[in-house]
Protein backbone atom coordinates (compact mmCIF):
# COMPACT_ATOMS: atom_id res chain seq x y z
CA UNK A 1 0.00 0.00 0.00
CA UNK A 2 2.98 2.16 0.34
CA UNK A 3 6.20 2.56 -1.42
CA UNK A 4 8.65 3.12 1.35
CA UNK A 5 7.07 0.12 2.85
CA UNK A 6 8.33 -2.39 -0.14
CA UNK A 7 11.15 -5.17 1.81
CA UNK A 8 10.02 -4.11 4.96
CA UNK A 9 10.31 -6.79 8.03
CA UNK A 10 7.37 -7.26 10.12
CA UNK A 11 8.83 -9.26 11.92
CA UNK A 12 12.24 -9.80 13.36
CA UNK A 13 15.21 -8.66 10.30
CA UNK A 14 16.68 -11.90 9.90
CA UNK A 15 16.91 -14.25 6.75
CA UNK A 16 17.24 -17.98 6.57
CA UNK A 17 16.82 -20.65 9.11
CA UNK A 18 16.34 -23.83 9.28
CA UNK A 19 14.72 -25.24 5.81
CA UNK A 20 14.24 -21.34 5.67
CA UNK A 21 17.51 -21.07 4.15
CA UNK A 22 17.20 -23.59 2.03
CA UNK A 23 14.46 -21.85 0.43
CA UNK A 24 16.09 -18.68 0.30
CA UNK A 25 19.35 -20.50 -1.85
CA UNK A 26 16.75 -21.34 -4.04
CA UNK A 27 15.21 -18.12 -4.70
CA UNK A 28 18.54 -16.96 -5.12
CA UNK A 29 19.63 -19.72 -7.70
CA UNK A 30 16.58 -19.73 -9.99
CA UNK A 31 17.06 -15.44 -10.19
CA UNK A 32 15.28 -14.25 -7.23
CA UNK A 33 16.64 -10.83 -5.51
CA UNK A 34 16.35 -12.67 -1.64
CA UNK A 35 19.95 -13.67 -1.21
CA UNK A 36 21.51 -10.84 -2.70
CA UNK A 37 19.57 -8.48 -1.06
CA UNK A 38 20.57 -10.53 2.31
CA UNK A 39 24.45 -10.29 1.39
CA UNK A 40 23.99 -6.08 1.27
CA UNK A 41 21.82 -5.78 4.08
CA UNK A 42 23.54 -8.11 6.43
CA UNK A 43 24.94 -7.15 9.79
CA UNK A 44 25.87 -11.19 11.03
CA UNK A 45 26.56 -14.35 9.32
CA UNK A 46 25.94 -17.94 10.98
CA UNK A 47 25.63 -21.21 9.22
CA UNK A 48 23.00 -23.37 12.19
CA UNK A 49 23.35 -27.32 12.61
CA UNK A 50 27.41 -27.54 11.55
CA UNK A 51 27.51 -30.17 14.22
CA UNK A 52 25.37 -32.12 12.55
CA UNK A 53 25.17 -33.45 8.79
CA UNK A 54 25.69 -31.25 5.79
CA UNK A 55 21.81 -32.06 4.58
CA UNK A 56 20.69 -29.78 7.45
CA UNK A 57 23.25 -27.23 7.36
CA UNK A 58 21.10 -23.86 7.22
CA UNK A 59 22.31 -20.46 7.07
CA UNK A 60 20.76 -17.26 8.79
CA UNK A 61 21.97 -13.61 8.66
CA UNK A 62 20.71 -10.83 11.02
CA UNK A 63 20.14 -8.05 8.60
CA UNK A 64 20.26 -4.55 8.96
CA UNK A 65 16.40 -3.82 8.12
CA UNK A 66 16.38 0.03 7.00
CA UNK A 67 19.37 -1.40 4.16
CA UNK A 68 17.36 -3.98 3.19
CA UNK A 69 14.20 -2.06 2.50
CA UNK A 70 16.24 0.38 0.57
CA UNK A 71 18.34 -2.08 -1.03
CA UNK A 72 15.53 -4.22 -2.26
CA UNK A 73 13.35 -1.07 -3.44
CA UNK A 74 16.83 0.49 -5.25
CA UNK A 75 17.00 -3.16 -7.52
CA UNK A 76 12.68 -3.09 -7.82
CA UNK A 77 13.24 0.77 -9.19
CA UNK A 78 15.84 -0.70 -12.13
CA UNK A 79 14.51 -3.56 -13.17
CA UNK A 80 13.00 -3.36 -16.78
CA UNK A 81 9.39 -3.56 -17.20
CA UNK A 82 8.53 -3.09 -13.82
CA UNK A 83 6.28 -0.23 -13.14
CA UNK A 84 5.59 0.41 -9.44
CA UNK A 85 2.02 1.76 -8.42
CA UNK A 86 1.52 2.82 -4.50
CA UNK A 87 -2.22 2.31 -4.12
CA UNK A 88 -4.82 0.13 -2.27
CA UNK A 89 -6.38 -2.28 -4.64
CA UNK A 90 -10.40 -2.53 -3.49
CA UNK A 91 -11.58 -5.33 -5.49
CA UNK A 92 -10.42 -7.80 -8.14
CA UNK A 93 -11.85 -7.73 -11.62
CA UNK A 94 -13.14 -10.70 -13.41
CA UNK A 95 -14.99 -11.85 -16.46
CA UNK A 96 -16.37 -14.90 -17.15
CA UNK A 97 -14.16 -16.63 -14.34
CA UNK A 98 -11.10 -15.25 -15.81
CA UNK A 99 -9.45 -12.43 -13.76
CA UNK A 100 -9.31 -8.86 -16.18
CA UNK A 101 -7.85 -6.67 -13.43
CA UNK A 102 -7.76 -4.83 -10.26
CA UNK A 103 -9.67 -1.77 -9.10
CA UNK A 104 -7.62 0.89 -6.51
CA UNK A 105 -9.35 2.36 -3.77
CA UNK A 106 -9.40 5.80 -5.71
CA UNK A 107 -10.62 5.04 -8.58
CA UNK A 108 -7.67 4.04 -10.95
CA UNK A 109 -8.19 0.18 -12.80
CA UNK A 110 -5.13 -1.36 -13.70
CA UNK A 111 -5.69 -4.20 -16.50
CA UNK A 112 -4.16 -7.17 -15.93
CA UNK A 113 -4.92 -10.92 -17.75
CA UNK A 114 -2.66 -12.14 -14.56
CA UNK A 115 -2.68 -10.68 -10.49
CA UNK A 116 -0.86 -11.87 -7.96
CA UNK A 117 -2.17 -11.17 -4.36
CA UNK A 118 0.34 -10.99 -1.40
CA UNK A 119 -1.76 -9.67 1.32
CA UNK A 120 0.62 -10.78 4.51
CA UNK A 121 -0.89 -9.85 7.35
CA UNK A 122 -3.15 -6.99 6.03
CA UNK A 123 -5.97 -8.53 5.11
CA UNK A 124 -8.84 -7.69 7.72
CA UNK A 125 -5.59 -7.25 10.32
CA UNK A 126 -6.71 -6.87 14.09
CA UNK A 127 -3.85 -5.70 16.25
CA UNK A 128 -3.91 -7.06 19.68
CA UNK A 129 -1.81 -6.03 23.24
CA UNK A 130 -3.49 -6.84 26.29
CA UNK A 131 -7.59 -5.81 25.76
CA UNK A 132 -6.42 -2.87 23.64
CA UNK A 133 -7.27 -3.90 19.97
CA UNK A 134 -6.24 -1.79 16.49
CA UNK A 135 -6.94 -2.11 13.27
CA UNK A 136 -4.05 -2.96 11.02
CA UNK A 137 -2.08 -5.11 9.56
CA UNK A 138 1.54 -3.83 11.16
CA UNK A 139 2.17 -1.05 13.37
CA UNK A 140 1.70 2.39 11.99
CA UNK A 141 0.02 0.44 8.77
CA UNK A 142 -3.93 0.54 8.39
CA UNK A 143 -5.05 -3.03 7.56
CA UNK A 144 -6.65 -4.22 3.76
CA UNK A 145 -10.68 -4.12 4.34
CA UNK A 146 -12.00 -4.35 1.09
CA UNK A 147 -9.92 -6.83 -0.76
CA UNK A 148 -11.27 -9.67 1.84
CA UNK A 149 -14.92 -9.06 0.25
CA UNK A 150 -13.48 -8.99 -2.91
CA UNK A 151 -11.71 -12.58 -2.54
CA UNK A 152 -14.93 -13.73 -1.05
CA UNK A 153 -16.76 -12.13 -4.22
CA UNK A 154 -15.25 -14.53 -6.48
CA UNK A 155 -16.06 -17.44 -4.47
CA UNK A 156 -13.54 -18.00 -2.33
CA UNK A 157 -13.48 -19.15 0.92
CA UNK A 158 -11.42 -17.45 3.92
CA UNK A 159 -10.77 -18.06 7.10
CA UNK A 160 -9.06 -16.65 9.85
CA UNK A 161 -4.85 -17.02 11.22
CA UNK A 162 -3.13 -15.10 14.03
CA UNK A 163 1.02 -14.45 14.44
CA UNK A 164 2.70 -12.32 17.05
CA UNK A 165 5.71 -9.95 17.50
CA UNK A 166 7.86 -9.66 20.80
CA UNK A 167 8.90 -6.14 22.56
CA UNK A 168 11.92 -4.57 20.78
CA UNK A 169 14.06 -2.52 23.39
CA UNK A 170 16.80 0.44 23.50
CA UNK A 171 19.68 -0.76 23.22
CA UNK A 172 21.96 1.59 25.31
CA UNK A 173 19.22 0.21 28.07
CA UNK A 174 20.86 -3.24 28.17
CA UNK A 175 23.26 -4.59 30.27
CA UNK A 176 25.71 -6.11 27.96
CA UNK A 177 27.94 -7.73 30.28
CA UNK A 178 25.42 -10.20 31.66
CA UNK A 179 24.83 -11.91 28.90
CA UNK A 180 26.14 -14.98 26.57
CA UNK A 181 27.54 -12.60 23.76
CA UNK A 182 27.01 -14.91 20.36
CA UNK A 183 29.35 -13.59 17.26
CA UNK A 184 28.90 -14.45 13.37
CA UNK A 185 30.71 -16.87 11.82
CA UNK A 186 34.38 -16.12 10.78
CA UNK A 187 34.49 -16.18 7.94
CA UNK A 188 31.15 -16.21 7.24
CA UNK A 189 29.25 -17.61 4.30
CA UNK A 190 26.99 -15.38 1.46
CA UNK A 191 23.42 -16.66 0.67
CA UNK A 192 24.03 -15.57 -2.89
CA UNK A 193 25.84 -17.49 -5.66
CA UNK A 194 26.69 -14.48 -7.34
CA UNK A 195 28.44 -13.61 -3.81
CA UNK A 196 32.20 -14.00 -3.56
CA UNK A 197 32.79 -12.84 -0.24
CA UNK A 198 31.12 -10.64 2.66
CA UNK A 199 33.96 -8.65 4.04
CA UNK A 200 32.16 -6.29 6.00
CA UNK A 201 32.75 -6.21 10.19
CA UNK A 202 29.63 -8.41 11.85
CA UNK A 203 27.65 -7.25 14.91
CA UNK A 204 27.23 -9.68 17.73
CA UNK A 205 23.84 -10.72 19.10
CA UNK A 206 23.46 -11.53 22.74
CA UNK A 207 21.93 -14.00 24.63
CA UNK A 208 19.37 -14.28 28.35
CA UNK A 209 16.58 -16.42 29.64
CA UNK A 210 13.48 -16.00 31.02
CA UNK A 211 13.41 -17.11 34.76
CA UNK A 212 10.58 -18.56 37.33
CA UNK A 213 9.68 -14.62 38.28
CA UNK A 214 9.40 -13.91 34.66
CA UNK A 215 7.00 -16.91 34.58
CA UNK A 216 4.94 -16.20 37.82
CA UNK A 217 3.94 -12.84 36.40
CA UNK A 218 2.77 -14.32 33.18
CA UNK A 219 0.91 -16.61 35.35
CA UNK A 220 -0.80 -14.12 37.15
CA UNK A 221 -2.14 -12.16 34.22
CA UNK A 222 -3.14 -14.97 31.86
CA UNK A 223 -6.99 -13.66 32.74
CA UNK A 224 -5.65 -10.60 30.48
CA UNK A 225 -4.10 -12.27 27.57
CA UNK A 226 -6.30 -12.37 24.43
CA UNK A 227 -5.02 -16.02 23.65
CA UNK A 228 -6.42 -17.00 26.91
CA UNK A 229 -9.25 -14.51 27.48
CA UNK A 230 -11.25 -15.45 24.67
CA UNK A 231 -10.35 -12.13 23.15
CA UNK A 232 -8.36 -14.16 20.42
CA UNK A 233 -9.95 -16.65 18.31
CA UNK A 234 -7.64 -17.57 15.51
CA UNK A 235 -5.39 -20.39 15.80
CA UNK A 236 -1.12 -19.39 16.03
CA UNK A 237 1.67 -20.86 14.92
CA UNK A 238 2.81 -23.70 17.13
CA UNK A 239 6.50 -23.59 16.30
CA UNK A 240 6.73 -19.91 16.88
CA UNK A 241 4.31 -19.74 20.03
CA UNK A 242 3.89 -16.47 22.37
CA UNK A 243 5.94 -16.72 25.79
CA UNK A 244 2.47 -16.96 27.29
CA UNK A 245 1.70 -19.92 25.55
CA UNK A 246 5.06 -21.45 26.07
CA UNK A 247 4.72 -20.83 29.62
CA UNK A 248 1.42 -22.94 29.72
CA UNK A 249 2.16 -25.65 27.32
CA UNK A 250 5.98 -25.95 29.28
CA UNK A 251 5.08 -25.89 32.30
CA UNK A 252 8.18 -27.86 33.50
CA UNK A 253 10.57 -26.03 31.86
CA UNK A 254 12.16 -23.03 34.24
CA UNK A 255 13.30 -20.77 31.58
CA UNK A 256 13.16 -20.07 27.86
CA UNK A 257 15.88 -18.71 25.88
CA UNK A 258 15.81 -15.12 24.77
CA UNK A 259 17.69 -13.46 21.49
CA UNK A 260 18.54 -9.81 21.94
CA UNK A 261 19.29 -9.37 18.03
CA UNK A 262 20.01 -5.86 16.69
CA UNK A 263 17.92 -4.05 14.18
CA UNK A 264 20.62 -3.03 12.52
CA UNK A 265 23.80 -1.89 12.51
CA UNK A 266 23.44 1.54 13.83
CA UNK A 267 19.54 1.06 15.07
CA UNK A 268 18.59 1.57 18.84
CA UNK A 269 16.01 -0.83 18.53
CA UNK A 270 17.22 -4.25 19.84
CA UNK A 271 14.50 -7.44 19.19
CA UNK A 272 13.76 -10.00 21.91
CA UNK A 273 13.66 -12.85 19.94
CA UNK A 274 11.36 -15.77 22.01
CA UNK A 275 9.16 -13.74 23.88
CA UNK A 276 6.68 -12.73 21.58
CA UNK A 277 3.26 -11.69 23.17
CA UNK A 278 -0.06 -10.28 23.38
CA UNK A 279 -0.19 -9.19 26.86
CA UNK A 280 -0.50 -5.91 28.57
CA UNK A 281 1.78 -2.95 27.98
CA UNK A 282 2.18 -3.21 32.17
CA UNK A 283 2.63 -6.42 32.13
CA UNK A 284 5.60 -6.61 29.46
CA UNK A 285 7.22 -3.70 31.55
CA UNK A 286 7.22 -6.70 34.29
CA UNK A 287 8.10 -9.56 32.53
CA UNK A 288 10.91 -7.88 30.43
CA UNK A 289 12.85 -6.06 33.59
CA UNK A 290 12.83 -9.73 35.13
CA UNK A 291 14.99 -10.92 32.59
CA UNK A 292 18.14 -10.95 33.23
CA UNK A 293 20.52 -8.10 31.36
CA UNK A 294 16.86 -6.38 30.51
CA UNK A 295 16.61 -5.02 34.22
CA UNK A 296 16.70 -1.42 33.43
CA UNK A 297 15.37 -1.66 29.54
CA UNK A 298 13.29 0.76 28.15
CA UNK A 299 10.31 -0.53 25.76
CA UNK A 300 10.72 1.17 22.21
CA UNK A 301 7.62 -1.14 20.77
CA UNK A 302 5.88 -3.43 22.78
CA UNK A 303 4.72 -6.74 21.64
CA UNK A 304 1.12 -7.26 19.84
CA UNK A 305 -0.71 -10.10 18.32
CA UNK A 306 -2.04 -9.76 14.88
CA UNK A 307 -5.16 -11.59 13.28
CA UNK A 308 -5.78 -11.82 9.81
CA UNK A 309 -7.62 -13.62 6.75
CA UNK A 310 -7.13 -16.03 4.76
CA UNK A 311 -7.40 -18.15 1.75
CA UNK A 312 -7.76 -22.25 2.91
CA UNK A 313 -5.25 -24.00 0.23
CA UNK A 314 -7.60 -26.28 -1.34
CA UNK A 315 -8.73 -23.54 -3.06
CA UNK A 316 -5.18 -23.24 -5.24
CA UNK A 317 -3.45 -25.85 -7.65
CA UNK A 318 -0.16 -26.71 -7.50
CA UNK A 319 0.94 -23.65 -9.83
CA UNK A 320 -0.60 -21.08 -6.98
CA UNK A 321 -3.39 -20.33 -9.32
CA UNK A 322 -6.97 -20.60 -7.29
CA UNK A 323 -9.33 -23.13 -9.20
CA UNK A 324 -12.47 -20.25 -8.89
CA UNK A 325 -10.69 -17.52 -11.21
CA UNK A 326 -8.21 -18.06 -13.98
CA UNK A 327 -5.26 -15.70 -14.05
CA UNK A 328 -5.23 -14.89 -10.33
CA UNK A 329 -2.50 -16.18 -8.11
CA UNK A 330 -1.87 -16.23 -4.25
CA UNK A 331 1.16 -16.02 -2.39
CA UNK A 332 2.39 -16.01 0.67
CA UNK A 333 0.81 -15.63 4.01
CA UNK A 334 -2.92 -15.62 2.35
CA UNK A 335 -1.90 -19.49 1.83
CA UNK A 336 -1.66 -19.71 5.34
CA UNK A 337 2.27 -19.61 5.42
CA UNK A 338 4.13 -17.41 8.26
CA UNK A 339 7.85 -16.25 7.43
CA UNK A 340 9.84 -14.17 4.54
CA UNK A 341 11.48 -16.75 3.21
CA UNK A 342 8.31 -19.54 3.01
CA UNK A 343 6.59 -15.68 1.16
CA UNK A 344 9.50 -15.39 -1.15
CA UNK A 345 9.26 -19.12 -2.18
CA UNK A 346 5.98 -19.19 -3.38
CA UNK A 347 5.89 -15.44 -4.76
CA UNK A 348 8.69 -16.58 -7.14
CA UNK A 349 6.78 -19.47 -8.17
CA UNK A 350 3.85 -17.09 -8.38
CA UNK A 351 5.48 -14.81 -10.81
CA UNK A 352 7.33 -17.65 -12.74
CA UNK A 353 3.19 -19.23 -13.41
CA UNK A 354 1.08 -16.35 -13.88
CA UNK A 355 3.95 -15.34 -16.67
CA UNK A 356 3.81 -18.70 -17.99
CA UNK A 357 0.10 -18.50 -18.05
CA UNK A 358 0.10 -15.17 -20.64
CA UNK A 359 2.65 -16.90 -22.77
CA UNK A 360 0.84 -19.93 -22.98
CA UNK A 361 3.65 -22.47 -21.55
CA UNK A 362 3.12 -25.06 -18.82
CA UNK A 363 3.35 -23.85 -15.47
CA UNK A 364 6.71 -24.65 -13.65
CA UNK A 365 5.56 -27.10 -10.44
CA UNK A 366 8.35 -28.38 -8.49
CA UNK A 367 8.57 -31.84 -7.17
CA UNK A 368 9.10 -32.46 -3.44
CA UNK A 369 12.73 -34.34 -4.72
CA UNK A 370 13.53 -31.23 -6.54
CA UNK A 371 13.49 -28.27 -4.13
CA UNK A 372 12.12 -26.91 -0.62
CA UNK A 373 9.84 -24.80 -2.12
CA UNK A 374 8.38 -27.71 -3.94
CA UNK A 375 7.58 -29.29 -0.13
CA UNK A 376 6.36 -26.07 1.30
CA UNK A 377 3.79 -25.94 -1.78
CA UNK A 378 2.90 -30.02 -2.02
CA UNK A 379 2.53 -29.61 1.16
CA UNK A 380 -0.05 -26.37 1.09
CA UNK A 381 -1.97 -28.36 -1.51
CA UNK A 382 -2.51 -32.13 0.18
CA UNK A 383 -2.36 -30.85 3.94
CA UNK A 384 -3.98 -27.40 4.10
CA UNK A 385 -2.62 -25.99 7.17
CA UNK A 386 -4.97 -25.21 10.08
CA UNK A 387 -1.91 -23.22 11.76
CA UNK A 388 0.41 -20.84 10.36
CA UNK A 389 2.80 -23.33 8.17
CA UNK A 390 6.69 -22.75 8.49
CA UNK A 391 9.31 -24.66 7.02
CA UNK A 392 11.66 -27.42 8.37
CA UNK A 393 14.35 -29.76 7.16
CA UNK A 394 12.50 -32.65 8.54
CA UNK A 395 9.66 -31.88 6.24
CA UNK A 396 11.86 -32.74 3.31
CA UNK A 397 12.10 -36.68 2.89
CA UNK A 398 14.80 -36.56 0.27
CA UNK A 399 16.82 -33.80 2.15
CA UNK A 400 20.18 -35.37 1.15
CA UNK A 401 19.02 -34.34 -2.35
CA UNK A 402 17.89 -30.69 -1.36
CA UNK A 403 21.23 -29.36 0.83
CA UNK A 404 21.86 -26.05 0.79
CA UNK A 405 25.29 -26.44 -1.52
CA UNK A 406 23.77 -28.08 -4.65
CA UNK A 407 20.81 -25.45 -4.49
CA UNK A 408 22.36 -23.62 -7.87
CA UNK A 409 22.76 -27.02 -9.88
CA UNK A 410 19.09 -28.22 -9.19
CA UNK A 411 17.30 -24.72 -9.84
CA UNK A 412 19.58 -22.70 -11.98
CA UNK A 413 18.73 -24.85 -15.13
CA UNK A 414 15.14 -24.76 -14.65
CA UNK A 415 15.85 -20.40 -14.21
CA UNK A 416 17.89 -20.55 -17.40
CA UNK A 417 15.10 -22.19 -19.52
CA UNK A 418 12.58 -20.24 -18.29
CA UNK A 419 14.12 -16.65 -18.82
CA UNK A 420 15.17 -15.36 -15.31
CA UNK A 421 19.00 -16.47 -14.77
CA UNK A 422 20.87 -13.86 -17.40
CA UNK A 423 24.22 -14.43 -18.78
CA UNK A 424 26.53 -13.60 -15.99
CA UNK A 425 24.65 -16.07 -13.17
CA UNK A 426 24.88 -18.97 -15.94
CA UNK A 427 28.50 -18.49 -17.22
CA UNK A 428 29.57 -18.84 -13.62
CA UNK A 429 27.12 -21.83 -12.63
CA UNK A 430 28.71 -22.94 -15.95
CA UNK A 431 32.00 -22.24 -14.88
CA UNK A 432 31.00 -24.38 -11.33
CA UNK A 433 29.79 -27.44 -12.89
CA UNK A 434 33.04 -27.62 -15.33
CA UNK A 435 35.13 -27.60 -12.39
CA UNK A 436 33.35 -29.87 -10.09
CA UNK A 437 33.66 -32.50 -13.01
CA UNK A 438 37.47 -31.55 -13.34
CA UNK A 439 37.64 -31.78 -9.39
CA UNK A 440 35.76 -34.92 -9.45
CA UNK A 441 38.12 -36.80 -11.89
CA UNK A 442 41.22 -35.87 -9.72
CA UNK A 443 39.41 -37.46 -6.66
CA UNK A 444 38.54 -40.64 -8.63
CA UNK A 445 42.28 -40.95 -10.47
CA UNK A 446 44.59 -40.20 -6.79
CA UNK A 447 45.53 -42.11 -3.87
CA UNK A 448 45.72 -41.00 -0.09
CA UNK A 449 47.78 -42.91 2.76
CA UNK A 450 47.79 -46.11 0.40
CA UNK A 451 43.71 -45.97 -0.36
CA UNK A 452 41.77 -44.04 -2.87
CA UNK A 453 40.88 -40.71 -1.92
CA UNK A 454 37.33 -41.67 -2.73
CA UNK A 455 37.28 -43.55 -0.48
CA UNK A 456 38.37 -41.30 2.36
CA UNK A 457 35.50 -39.37 1.38
CA UNK A 458 33.19 -41.33 2.78
CA UNK A 459 34.71 -40.84 6.04
CA UNK A 460 32.90 -39.64 9.27
CA UNK A 461 35.56 -37.80 10.05
CA UNK A 462 36.74 -36.34 6.39
CA UNK A 463 35.20 -33.26 5.30
CA UNK A 464 35.62 -30.07 2.57
CA UNK A 465 38.83 -28.85 4.60
CA UNK A 466 40.82 -32.06 4.27
CA UNK A 467 40.48 -32.44 0.93
CA UNK A 468 41.62 -29.18 0.50
CA UNK A 469 44.15 -29.99 2.49
CA UNK A 470 45.29 -32.98 0.27
CA UNK A 471 44.57 -30.98 -3.12
CA UNK A 472 46.83 -27.56 -1.71
CA UNK A 473 49.43 -30.76 -1.88
CA UNK A 474 49.36 -31.86 -5.02
CA UNK A 475 47.34 -29.98 -6.93
CA UNK A 476 48.81 -25.74 -8.03
CA UNK A 477 45.74 -24.96 -9.91
CA UNK A 478 43.29 -24.35 -6.60
CA UNK A 479 39.42 -24.57 -6.68
CA UNK A 480 36.89 -22.19 -5.30
CA UNK A 481 35.66 -23.35 -1.68
CA UNK A 482 32.65 -23.94 -2.62
CA UNK A 483 33.44 -26.51 -5.41
CA UNK A 484 35.32 -28.49 -3.00
CA UNK A 485 32.76 -28.67 -0.56
CA UNK A 486 30.53 -29.56 -3.40
CA UNK A 487 32.47 -32.44 -4.41
CA UNK A 488 33.62 -33.32 -0.68
CA UNK A 489 29.56 -33.63 0.11
CA UNK A 490 28.54 -35.20 -3.01
CA UNK A 491 31.69 -38.21 -2.27
CA UNK A 492 30.86 -38.34 1.74
CA UNK A 493 26.97 -39.39 0.72
CA UNK A 494 27.87 -41.29 -2.71
CA UNK A 495 25.88 -44.33 -1.79
CA UNK A 496 22.95 -42.70 0.31
CA UNK A 497 22.26 -40.57 -2.85
CA UNK A 498 22.14 -43.54 -5.12
CA UNK A 499 19.99 -44.87 -2.89
CA UNK A 500 18.07 -42.48 -2.70
CA UNK A 501 17.83 -42.00 -6.25
CA UNK A 502 16.17 -44.99 -6.83
CA UNK A 503 13.66 -43.61 -4.01
CA UNK A 504 13.25 -40.94 -6.30
CA UNK A 505 12.44 -43.20 -9.21
CA UNK A 506 9.73 -45.34 -7.21
CA UNK A 507 7.93 -42.22 -5.89
CA UNK A 508 8.16 -40.41 -9.31
CA UNK A 509 6.19 -43.61 -11.17
CA UNK A 510 3.94 -43.29 -8.43
CA UNK A 511 3.52 -39.09 -8.97
CA UNK A 512 3.83 -39.10 -12.62
CA UNK A 513 0.52 -41.41 -13.00
CA UNK A 514 -2.15 -38.39 -13.50
CA UNK A 515 -5.57 -38.09 -12.51
CA UNK A 516 -7.15 -37.18 -15.68
CA UNK A 517 -9.16 -33.82 -14.82
CA UNK A 518 -12.44 -35.72 -15.97
CA UNK A 519 -12.15 -37.50 -13.63
CA UNK A 520 -15.00 -36.76 -11.13
CA UNK A 521 -13.45 -38.47 -7.82
CA UNK A 522 -16.31 -37.34 -5.48
CA UNK A 523 -18.17 -40.34 -7.67
CA UNK A 524 -16.06 -42.66 -7.45
CA UNK A 525 -17.56 -46.46 -6.63
CA UNK A 526 -15.49 -48.19 -4.49
CA UNK A 527 -13.50 -45.80 -2.09
CA UNK A 528 -14.39 -44.98 1.27
CA UNK A 529 -16.85 -41.80 1.34
CA UNK A 530 -14.28 -39.96 3.60
CA UNK A 531 -11.59 -40.10 0.91
CA UNK A 532 -13.63 -39.12 -1.89
CA UNK A 533 -14.94 -36.10 0.33
CA UNK A 534 -10.48 -34.96 0.40
CA UNK A 535 -9.93 -35.94 -3.19
CA UNK A 536 -12.70 -33.61 -3.84
CA UNK A 537 -11.70 -31.02 -2.05
CA UNK A 538 -7.81 -31.22 -2.81
CA UNK A 539 -8.18 -32.02 -6.38
CA UNK A 540 -5.20 -33.77 -6.94
CA UNK A 541 -3.21 -33.30 -9.75
CA UNK A 542 -1.54 -37.30 -9.53
CA UNK A 543 -1.48 -40.21 -7.35
CA UNK A 544 1.58 -39.10 -5.40
CA UNK A 545 -0.62 -35.90 -4.50
CA UNK A 546 -3.33 -38.16 -3.44
CA UNK A 547 -1.49 -40.53 -1.46
CA UNK A 548 -0.41 -37.31 0.77
CA UNK A 549 -3.55 -35.67 1.32
CA UNK A 550 -4.32 -36.04 5.29
CA UNK A 551 -6.48 -38.71 6.53
CA UNK A 552 -5.98 -40.77 3.16
CA UNK A 553 -4.79 -44.55 4.06
CA UNK A 554 -2.22 -46.86 1.85
CA UNK A 555 -5.55 -48.82 0.99
CA UNK A 556 -7.20 -45.62 -0.55
CA UNK A 557 -4.71 -45.04 -2.86
CA UNK A 558 -4.44 -48.76 -4.34
CA UNK A 559 -8.13 -48.83 -4.58
CA UNK A 560 -7.67 -45.39 -6.48
CA UNK A 561 -4.28 -46.86 -8.39
CA UNK A 562 -6.98 -49.98 -9.83
CA UNK A 563 -9.74 -47.66 -10.33
CA UNK A 564 -7.31 -45.54 -12.51
CA UNK A 565 -5.67 -48.45 -14.03
CA UNK A 566 -9.23 -49.97 -15.04
CA UNK A 567 -10.35 -46.98 -16.61
CA UNK A 568 -7.37 -46.59 -19.01
CA UNK A 569 -8.30 -50.13 -20.48
CA UNK A 570 -12.01 -49.92 -20.64
CA UNK A 571 -11.87 -52.88 -23.56
CA UNK A 572 -10.01 -55.27 -21.35
CA UNK A 573 -12.03 -54.30 -17.95
CA UNK A 574 -15.06 -54.86 -19.74
CA UNK A 575 -13.80 -58.26 -21.19
CA UNK A 576 -12.99 -59.42 -17.79
CA UNK A 577 -16.44 -57.88 -16.41
CA UNK A 578 -17.82 -60.30 -19.02
CA UNK A 579 -15.70 -63.51 -17.90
Amino acid sequence: MRLDALGRMSCNPAVGGLGKGHMVREVDALGGLMGLVTDAAGIQFRMLNKTKGPAVWAPRAQVDGKTYTAELRRRLEEAPNLALVEGIVDSIEANAGRVSGVTLADGRRLKGDAVIVTTGTFLRGLMHTGEHRTEGGRVGEPAATGLSDALQALGLKLGRLKTGTPPRVHRDSVRYDVLDMQPGDDPPVPFSFLTNELSRQQVPCWITYTNEQTHERIRANLHRAPLFSGQIQSVGPRYCPSIEDKVVRFADKPRHQVFLEPEGRDNERVYCNGISTSLPRDVQEGMVHSIRGLEDARILQYGYAVEYDFVPTHQIAPSLETRAVDGLFLAGQINGTSGYEEAAGQGIVAGINAASRLRGSDPLILGRDQAYIGVMIDDLITRPPVEPYRMFTSRAEYRLQLRIDNADHRMTPIGRQIGLVGDDRWSQFERKRRDMERLQAIVNGISHAGRPLREHLRGPSFGPADLARILADRHSDGFLPDVVEAVALNGKYEGYLARQQREIERFRRMEDMVIPPDVNLADLVGLRREARESFARACPRTLGQASRISGISPSDITTLWILLTARQRPNNAASRGSD
